[in-house]
């Protein structure tokens, strides 16, 4: 007998005691355990089109700021030098509204816009309608996303269930031949059994590799959807078996009634369109315009200054205020508010139109959604019947091929149903996990 010595090099340290001590490798960091809410958490950090609304929905807010901000009057400073050649021979410029070479004006100017929109404030409520359209929009992308993360995840688990099944049934195959191989060496059944036996060992070695490779396609599959650095160190939570329970039919017309973000969107459009069509009209009635100014306008920036006009005058006070008050009444455009109106109005029918299709779409939707789930539901307790009585098969035929009262092909038939039973049973699950998925895009979470 031989023994051999392997010397397993491992970093070492000298301690300041002169003893030598060894310095443990880091480990690689453990796999993060992921639920399905922390599967959708993840995506909805990384999913493009849910970016996309977020970011809509964020302008639409700094759109309401700023049309809430025009309703008040602004602040501004403005500073003005104006030269202007002068003639010669009296103190003033060659242009008669200068009454100097050199004037300066330093004002503070407060502007106050007093239009229909203004006092309406149909601005603003426009505004509100647009941000209440994009944060629907937001929610509608959010809820699109869980029915494609719900499929990748259960994917997974479902892929790792068939992978555990295929090593099982390896396992099963290979007792299988040990028996024929057993009963053939009594002499009680033919060589081709132990052949048949074994054909079926290769083929579930098969099985199993190909099991095999679809978990790690399904792996790949979610790791695209939840990092953005394509980390596959995580693990799934197989939670299949706890789906939630189908509400009524009449609980899901009103969580979809109150809750869904679609219909939402399209009343919050058709809103914002009635409120086009009013700021369109408005555009035919008067606007006044009030500026508040105080300030100086002299020869030169002091507070008190000698007027070029009048020299014989001495320094007189510069600072004064002064309010200008302009209305523009709309008369003649050739047209182009009355151009403006319709586009409004063919804006509102399409919005109407809009609003329609989406009710009977929710309508359509809802129902198939709940149809589907409720199918896939009721179909569960015929899966999960048909796995027991396929074990229960399994266990028969092995107890009697053992007792020569059944076939080698008995034997194979009765373990490829349990397998097609329990496969059948997982994609049944899966079925209406995704179902229920589909069917909260419409309702929200139950």
């Amino acid at each position: 007998m031989r023994l051999t010595f392997v010397l397993i090099a491992a970093p070492v340290i000298l301690a300041q005691s002169g003893n030598l001590s060894f310095q443990p490798q880091p480990s690689e960091q453990p796999p993060a355990t992921i639920t399905l809410k922390d599967a959708l958490d993840l995506a909805a950090k990384n999913d493009p089109t849910l970016l996309a609304a977020a970011t809509d929905a964020a302008v639409a807010r700094q759109d309401y700021l700023q049309s809430r901000t025009a309703l008040y009057p602004t602040l501004s400073g403005r500073s003005e030098y104006i030269g202007t050649q002068g003639n010669g021979k009296i103190p003033t410029s060659r242009f008669v509204t200068n009454d100097g070479v050199h004037v300066y004006n330093e004002w503070a100017v407060v502007h106050q816009d007093l239009s229909p929109g203004t006092l309406k404030r149909t601005g603003v409520q426009r505004a509100v309608a647009a941000e209440a359209a994009a944060r629907a929009r937001v929610e509608i992308a959010r809820r699109g996303l869980a029915p494609a993360v719900t499929k990748a995840y259960y994917g997974l688990v479902v892929a790792q269930r068939k992978y555990a099944i295929a090593q099982q049934v390896l396992e099963e195959a290979q007792r299988a031949a040990n028996i024929s191989q057993n009963l053939e060496r009594g002499g009680e059944v033919a060589h081709s059994d132990v052949v048949k036996s074994q054909l079926q060992v290769n083929a579930q070695y098969q099985a199993l590799n190909e099991a095999q490779l679809a978990m790690e396609s399904a792996r790949l599959d979610l790791a695209v959807l939840l990092y953005r650095d394509f980390n596959e160190n995580f693990s799934v939570v197989d939670d299949l078996d706890m789906a939630p329970a189908l509400p009524p039919l009449s609980d899901v017309e009103n969580m979809a009634a109150s809750q869904n973000p679609a219909l939402a969107a399209a009343m919050q459009n058709l809103r914002a369109a009635n409120l086009d069509v009013t700021i369109a009209r408005q555009a035919y009635l008067p606007t006044l315009g009030v500026d508040g100014i105080y300030g100086l306008q002299a020869n030169a920036v002091l507070l008190n200054s000698v007027d070029r006009a009048y020299p014989g005058l001495g320094p007189v006070g510069t600072l004064g205020y002064e309010v200008d008050a302009t209305m523009i009444i709309p008369v003649w455009d050739w047209g182009v508010r009355r151009s403006k109106v319709r586009q409004a109005e063919f804006k509102r029918e399409q919005a109407q139109t809009d609003l329609s299709n989406t009710q009977r779409g929710l309508i359509k939707n809802l129902h198939g959604y709940y149809d589907e789930a409720q199918t896939a539901h009721q179909q569960l307790d015929l899966l999960r019947r048909a796995v027991d009585l396929a074990a229960e098969s399994l266990r028969l035929n092995t107890l009697r091929y053992q007792n020569g009262e059944a076939t080698i092909l008995e034997l194979v038939d009765a373990q490829t149903t349990l397998i097609q039973a329990r496969n059948a049973y997982d994609d049944g699950m899966v079925r209406y996990r995704l179902a229920i998925a589909y069917l909260q895009t419409l309702t929200g979470s139950f």
